[in-house]
């Protein structure tokens, strides 16, 4: 793997022990990848802060043992610091009774009240690797330094924060910066973890980036270097028809924009022809709105059928406006037995609530799914994302044979085949009517051009949320096409 990509894997908390581990084989001693990671959080409270007091928490684990050196650090650096450790230093083992072994200060009981006078507060309690719930003295220690509104620098993740699922177990504290070393991890990008993670800094304590190629992880965060030397780009020799020919499908009269926004962005991102077919009634309608993309009317599945015979209409998405039931369904069927490269959203993933494995049995041309949680739910059930977002869009792949996009703040793409990519660059502003249609319409241009889904939901996505970034406050949904041209440029 290219070294480029290297850099935005994400590991899992088993991937990142077998790291360690593996680092330690190579003749890196554990006790030299602590101090490492000791240093940069030092290195890191020291560069944005002068605090009076700051109190080192630490936990039983080598979280805790990091926290030893960090108080050690910012002692030898002239600061005042007063370190509280969870249980006793009899009980930790291997490096990190070392550390503890090198701090010459008091070591408090790790308590509510270890928090007086404290004007930063390093959490080095669990990390991670946390295996259950936090309670108890923790509990009321996390919501104690919450209430007094004290700074706080997160060692790893913030305790609380399961690392492969973001999710909160118990209680969990809220980190101005984070800290964590060599590679992220998904529950420093998927929420609520990646909100409770403040300002996320990745330390390099000495692990060989040749680790990466031995554990293989399949999960990465979303940059144009994945996906940037696939990304299509017009010849000199070619014509529009070489670039595809994206088909737009929409509802009745007062349902047509959903289908004229994804027919622009298809437009925008660089599919040759584009056209929006709709039910004759609302042809017109459609028409008036539309100038580069073309129209066209159907009266009934049938009449569809026959515009899907045209074999130079490549690909095809079908749900935003186009009403629940037993049309869309047909549509639906209909454009994946001619094996269109298809875009499934909104009502074309519901129409199929009831009778999910006849969707399924249909995929048999690359497909790519773009539901929100909800329409998710409807079709996969709740049962997979309880196994939190990222594991939930993996199942879900696997099981239908298509990519999934599953989309919000913290957008999950997942392929069939297991690999998985976290976004991270989409601002709040795109929460407006019709950003999730032009985000469907961007990976309809990019399949009518010949991407693959997994790729293609990649950089619509990250598109998408570029576009938002650039374009700024005020935005709607029809900015984002037309900020298309200055992202792409940036390519």
């Amino acid at each position: 793997m290219d070294n480029a990509i290297h850099k935005h894997t994400l590991f899992l908390v088993a991937q990142m022990s077998a790291a360690d581990a593996a680092s330690i084989a190579a003749g890196v001693p554990s006790k030299v990848l602590m101090e490492n990671a000791g240093t940069a959080v030092a290195r890191e409270i020291t560069r944005r802060w002068s605090p009076k007091l700051t109190l080192v928490l630490c936990g039983p684990g080598n979280n805790g043992g990091d926290g030893f050196v960090i108080a050690r650090l910012l002692t030898e650096a002239g600061l005042k610091v007063k370190l509280a450790l969870l249980g006793d230093v009899g009980s930790l083992s291997d490096a990190a009774a070392i550390m503890a072994g090198q701090w010459t200060g008091p070591i408090e009981l790790l308590t509510p009240d270890a928090i007086t006078g404290a004007d930063l507060v390093v959490d080095a309690i669990f990390g991670a690797g946390l295996s259950g719930q936090v309670d108890g003295v923790v509990a009321e220690l996390i919501a104690e330094i919450e209430a007094q509104g004290i700074p706080c620098v997160a060692v790893d993740i913030p305790s609380g924060i399961d690392g492969d699922t973001g999710q909160v177990r118990g209680v969990a504290a809220q980190a101005t910066v984070t800290v964590t070393f060599f590679r992220k991890k998904p529950g420093h990008l998927l929420e609520p973890g990646r909100s409770l993670c403040g300002d996320i800094i990745v330390a390099d304590i000495g692990i060989p980036d040749d680790v990466v190629s031995q554990i293989g992880p399949r999960t990465w965060e979303n940059h144009p270097d994945l996906w940037r030397t696939e990304l299509p780009r017009p010849v000199k020799v070619g014509h529009k028809y070489d670039r595809g020919h994206a088909v737009s499908v929409g509802g009745g009269p007062t349902s047509t924009g959903a289908a004229r926004l994804a027919a622009r962005a298809a437009l925008r991102v660089g599919a040759g022809l584009v056209t929006v077919v709709v039910p004759t009634d609302a042809a017109s309608v459609a028409a008036a709105q539309l100038t580069a993309v073309m129209v066209l009317p159907f009266a009934d599945p049938k009449e569809f059928e026959q515009i899907l015979a045209d074999p130079r209409k490549n690909a095809v998405l079908l749900g935003p406006g186009n009403g629940v039931g037993e049309v869309t369904r047909a549509n639906v069927i209909a454009a994946l037995e001619h094996q269109k490269r298809c875009v499934l959203d909104a009502d074309a993933l519901t129409s199929f609530e009831e009778a999910p494995d006849d969707l399924f049995r249909a995929i048999r041309s690359p497909v790519l799914f773009t539901p929100h949680e909800g329409e998710f739910d409807r079709l996969f059930g709740r049962k997979f994302r309880q196994r939190g977002k990222l594991e939930a869009a993996r199942l879900a792949a696997q099981l239908c044979g298509a990519t999934i996009i599953l989309k919000g703040p913290d957008t999950v793409i997942a392929a069939p085949d297991g690999r998985a990519v976290i976004n991270t660059n989409a601002p709040p502003t795109l929460s407006t009517a019709g950003s999730g249609d032009v985000l469907a319409g961007l990976a309809l241009g990019l399949l009518a051009q010949g991407m693959d889904p997994f790729s293609a939901g990649c950089a619509s996505t990250w598109l998408h949320g570029e576009a938002a970034l650039k374009f700024g406050p005020g935005l709607i949904a029809e900015d984002l096409s037309e900020t298309m041209p200055a992202v792409l440029r940036s390519l």
